[in-house]
């Protein structure tokens, strides 16, 4: 009888044992094969959302956060600084923008370049309801955020004409052709947007002129958007022109956003891995566990085995091949599980995040389950190879 002859008859007789060994490094993989998949569905969502930004930057005042303490208790942070800019300094930021740009690509043309669209955001009341109206410059905003779409009605070109965003025209019970009292200004509903998955969801949008004048803000904005002309335009240059040359406003690239939070994420998954790789050696115990019984269990026959010729290494190489079968069952199982859990645990960690199967894990988490269950095998096969015939008889 063949050497994988004797493992499969073993794997059968002891199918039980086996499938609680596996499932033991199973669980190890699946907690792998989870933060892999997670992680992958994160960067492919930041990523995303990079790519559908583009080149821009996002300015805001500059107000800076002071910690509070009374002696170690931590009282929170007090903002300090203007929560508005000045509608004045748009000009001055345009020319450092398109200076840049010009620079940069070697633009003769004097016309404008780069695209900016200045917002007011303020919190007001709308059928008893607290919604966050915005005031927005309609066609910058519309070239900056290339994603929206109008699902019912048109675009705003009026100065007293609103767009809703999806769920603020469901909550609020609103929809295209209804007026609306902002701050004793009446404007008509000419749009509602399509489902954004942001904040734009809950948002009232009305033109920037006239919630300026409706909330007594002219000429003060709360951020700006800009948005450069090619993917190649030095948008962290531009921001650091305008941090050093504009008081009051702070200027950040979204690509410099993005590669925080993917600097966020590696950390988050480091630890999540390192809490994977304790669950993968706590289940290489069992199979230790389960080899050592294994021997103990085979000492007759492991001597009938050598009584007839058989060699330590064709020992040893019974029972890694049992160990294979071990580490078979556990990736399969530990990738099946594992991306089950992706999908409960992905949209708890990212919110609104799209997990799918990453089939590219398969292999590597079937390898690494048979790597963890061969190397778990090593010391029972030794064990198993020095037993002496004389040893096998004394257990009859």
């Amino acid at each position: 009888m063949r050497i994988y002859q004797i493992v499969a008859k073993e794997t059968l007789r002891r199918r039980r044992r086996v499938l609680y060994t596996a499932l033991g490094v199973a669980a190890g993989v699946a907690a792998v094969v989870a933060v892999l998949t997670v992680a992958r569905a994160g960067e492919k969502k930041i990523y995303g959302e990079l790519e559908k930004y583009g080149p821009n930057l996002m300015i805001t005042p500059a107000i800076q956060n002071i910690g509070l303490q009374l002696g170690d208790l931590s009282l929170g942070t007090l903002a300090v600084g203007d929560n508005y800019i000045a509608e004045d300094k748009v000009p001055e930021i345009r020319r450092i923008a398109d200076g840049a740009i010009r620079e940069a690509l070697g633009i003769e043309d004097g016309a404008d370049i780069a695209t900016i669209a200045p917002k007011l955001y303020v919190n007001t009341t709308v059928k008893e309801a607290s919604v966050m109206v915005v005031g927005f410059e309609p066609k910058q905003e519309q070239a900056i955020k290339t994603w929206w779409m109008i699902s019912r009605g048109s675009y705003p070109e009026q100065q007293n004409e609103a767009v809703l965003g999806a769920r603020a025209s469901a909550i609020l019970e609103i929809d295209v052709g209804d007026s609306i009292p902002i701050e004793g200004q009446e404007v008509v509903v000419v749009g509602i947007l399509g489902e954004t998955g942001s904040n734009d969801d809950y948002q009232i949008f009305i033109p920037l002129k006239t919630a300026q004048s409706a909330f007594g803000k002219e000429g003060l904005i709360s951020s700006m958007d800009i948005r450069a002309l090619c993917s190649a335009c030095p948008v962290e240059v531009i921001a650091g022109l305008v941090n050093e040359s504009i008081s009051g406003v702070r200027a950040v690239a979204v690509r410099q956003i993005a590669e925080s939070e993917m600097n966020l994420m590696a950390k988050v998954n480091r630890f999540m891995l390192a809490l994977a790789g304790i669950t993968l050696v706590v289940g290489s115990f069992g199979v230790v566990n389960t080899m050592m019984s294994a021997v103990h269990e085979r000492i007759k026959d492991i001597g009938i085995m050598k009584a007839v010729g058989a060699s330590p290494s064709q020992i040893v190489r019974m029972f890694l091949y049992e160990a294979v079968v071990i580490g078979l069952i556990g990736g399969i199982f530990g990738y099946i599980a594992g991306t089950l859990l992706s999908y409960g645990i992905g949209p708890l960690i990212f919110e609104d995040l799209a997990v799918s199967y990453a089939l590219q894990y398969l292999l590597p988490a079937i390898g690494l389950a048979i790597f963890v269950a061969i190397v778990a095998s090593l010391y029972p096969a030794m064990r198993a190879s020095n037993i002496r015939v004389a040893d096998s008889i004394r257990s009859l």
